[in-house]
């Protein structure tokens, strides 16, 4: 259930400078976007697993609070990685 390690390099390469850059908001919040839709998935496949749930609503908020800070210090990049994401339509 969890990114397999040719995804998470996959996604770390699409959305970081470097392989090695892992904590720039930009990938974090591309690798907890893949995450919410693994999660979302599984939650609507199995409709009584409230771990899950709850796991799904913490990355939810965690993602949010990286969207937040990402739209207050650098609106350009977070205009774009939302459009590349689709996460608003």
């Amino acid at each position: 259930m969890a990114l397999t390690k040719e995804k998470t390099l996959s996604l770390i390469n699409n959305f970081g400078a470097n392989e090695k850059d892992t904590g720039n908001s930009k990938v974090q919040i591309a690798l907890l976007t893949e995450r919410i839709k693994q999660l979302t998935e599984h939650c609507k496949t199995f409709k009584k697993d409230k771990g899950a749930s709850r796991s799904l609503i913490k990355l939810v908020g965690q993602r949010r609070k990286l969207l937040k800070y990402l739209q207050r210090t650098n609106l350009e990049t977070y205009r774009a990685l939302i459009k590349e994401l689709g996460l608003r339509k």
